[in-house]
């Protein structure tokens, strides 16, 4: 097996599992507040308390994913294309 085959092979396997994971789960954990939904600070004993919702995913703590937004894009596209 070439080289370049093998690397086409991977890169189409990684982009398959990619896309049934879009499928399956659209939405993923936001990154800044790690799916919590908000910040946390602590208190003056040390200990963690609740901070301020989180602006990014509107205190939801999920995001929409990169590939899931590019189907919704796409379709979108194409649904206004054939009307």
């Amino acid at each position: 097996m070439t080289p370049a085959l093998l690397a086409s092979t991977l890169l189409m396997l990684l982009t398959l599992s990619y896309a049934s994971l879009c499928a399956a789960s659209p939405f993923g954990n936001c990154r800044k507040c790690r799916g919590w939904g908000f910040a946390t600070k602590t208190d003056r004993k040390g200990r963690p308390k609740r901070g301020k919702d989180c602006r990014r995913c509107k205190a939801t703590g999920k995001r929409i994913r990169i590939g899931r937004h590019l189907y919704n894009a796409a379709a979108r596209l194409h649904r206004n294309g054939t009307r």
